[in-house]
């Protein structure tokens, strides 16, 4: 699927105004994922691209108000042992079983809640309901994308152990919004995902695999910068705010070498890749005479259950 350059601007000119913060990276991700898929879902997404983007955030915002959000977007894998990835099961049932779910909890379920509002939206796919649709949608490419940012992996997720505080907003917010108007976010079609979980642990363990470079990249050039060089003030709002300044940021870019734009574009891919396989898996229902405007979008029951098989499937389906 092409785009030509005239349209990418048009598309992006929307968040420039709108994004604040890490904002700006959600809504470009789920916005840019809408593209990927293939024309008879693609019509269903055009018509409702300014619900998927604008509530692209509403998981962060929902971090305020429920306890039970925040361990949805990480997972500190590097808490469980040198080889974390052959300790940790794929499925949530037997990970339960190793660890309990209180300690899986406080040390992040982003892989597993993927898998449950993935099901969710499998769901809405069935019933054609609309408002679950765009619902499950757009927080199941807010997980997705969180699940792409490697110091969403790691306990020291801020560089506070480390010595690099800060450097959590750093990478996935402030160089996206530098420098994001120059990536390449026109990536070809979404593809159907045969196998759910190895896919989501693959895409964490890419981002566990970054680490390194985002902290030592980060610590060599702060050796280089002077303190008044590597911070500087800018106006956000009504607030004079501090903030890596535009030559450290550039510096720092430069060393990443693309990394930023390449874990961006995965997640673009990957978000549609989700939507088109949900629904693929719900039967391909058409959706051509369903549309609402997004301030009608009623917010679904989010309760759960887990089925026998460790899949996170709808409450109303557990019954």
């Amino acid at each position: 699927m092409k785009i030509t350059g005239l349209i990418a601007l048009i598309l992006l000119s929307g968040l420039q105004k709108s994004s604040a913060w890490g904002f700006w990276g959600h809504r470009t991700i789920n916005r840019m994922a809408c593209f990927t898929l293939p024309p008879d879902l693609f019509r269903f997404y055009k018509d409702h691209l300014e619900y998927i983007t604008n509530h692209s955030v509403d998981p962060d915002k929902r971090r305020y108000s429920n306890p039970d959000e925040a361990p949805r977007h990480f997972i500190d894998i590097d808490h469980y042992g040198n080889a974390p990835f052959d300790s940790v099961p794929q499925k949530w049932k037997d990970a339960v079983e190793k660890f309990s779910e209180d300690s899986l909890k406080k040390y992040g379920i982003v892989p597993w809640h993927i898998n449950r509002v993935y099901y969710q939206l499998v769901n809405a796919f069935k019933e054609k309901d609309v408002s679950k649709i765009l619902y499950y949608s757009a927080n199941l490419g807010h997980y997705i994308a969180d699940s792409h940012v490697p110091l969403h992996c790691t306990e020291n997720y801020n560089g506070q152990l480390t010595n690099q505080n800060g450097i959590h907003g750093f990478w996935e917010s402030r160089l996206p919004e530098l420098f994001g108007d120059n990536f390449d976010f026109f990536l070809g079609e979404a593809s159907y995902i045969e196998n759910l979980q190895s896919y989501s642990w693959h895409s964490i363990k890419q981002s566990f695999d970054a680490l390194d470079s985002v902290l030592s990249f980060e610590k060599k050039i702060s050796s280089t910068f002077e303190v008044d060089q590597k911070y500087a003030f800018e106006v956000r709002g009504n607030q004079l705010s501090k903030v890596y300044s535009k030559a450290y940021a550039q510096e720092y870019s430069i060393m990443l070498d693309g990394q930023v734009e390449r874990r961006m574009q995965c997640a673009i891919l990957s978000v549609g890749s989700f939507w088109y396989t949900a629904w693929v898996d719900a039967g391909m229902p058409d959706l051509s005479d369903k549309k609402i405007s997004g301030e009608n979008v009623i917010v679904p029951d989010d309760e759960s259950k887990i089925d026998s098989s460790g899949k996170f499937i709808p409450k109303q389906d557990c019954e």
